[in-house]
């Protein structure tokens, strides 16, 4: 692996991570805030990433996504317990295009498209009984075949400036390195635990 580049070490270790960890090892916190400095976190599924940035898929008008619009500085953590390992990385978010939001929303199952079209995602649900009948007849009605798109969901990605490797060291002497954008470079720096 090259010191140089933080992208050959995420893939090695999101590699690892898909091989050892038995349950979404692309589960990852991405933290937002809204335009005031109010930060909030959740986990996400990473769909995807390159040295373009990390992408993931949401309804446009949850509360992350309204956060992410008005103030695109974001991060994402990855944690593998059992790997002893996590990776911190801090950019600007942008919306993915039409074409990448429609290719992932057409690989999904006709279940998962049908909840997201009908989810009002971050609203305020009044009754779970009658909410959980309206999706039943709103799928019955689908007959089981998939929709289009709906204009208020798609993707996001990240575009790194930062990136934090950490390893759990021995009696709390934890490994760390940075890698910071300084106009095209990518700058690496080794941190105290």
């Amino acid at each position: 692996m090259s010191f140089k580049d933080p992208f050959s070490y995420f893939n090695a270790w999101f590699d690892e991570a898909n091989e050892k960890v038995a349950n979404n090892p692309n589960a990852v916190t991405l933290a937002s805030c809204t335009k005031e400095g109010k930060p909030s976190a959740r986990t996400v599924l990473l769909k995807g990433h390159s040295k373009e940035g990390f992408m993931f898929f949401t309804n446009y008008t949850s509360r992350k996504s309204k956060e992410l619009i008005e103030n695109p500085n974001a991060s994402m953590l990855f944690y593998w317990r059992g790997l002893e390992r996590q990776i911190r990385i801090e950019g600007k978010i942008e919306k993915t295009s039409k074409e990448e939001s429609d290719k992932y929303w057409n690989s999904r199952h006709p279940d998962s498209q049908a909840n997201s079209a009908f989810s009002k995602q971050s609203s305020i649900m009044t009754s779970q009984d009658s909410t959980e009948a309206e999706l039943s007849k709103f799928k019955e009605s689908l007959d089981g075949k998939g929709i289009s798109r709906p204009e208020n969901w798609g993707g996001f990605v990240l575009k790194p400036e930062y990136f934090e490797f950490w390893s759990e060291g021995p009696n709390r002497w934890h490994l760390r390195h940075t890698f910071s954008l300084k106009g095209n470079d990518w700058i690496l720096e080794r941190l105290y635990p």
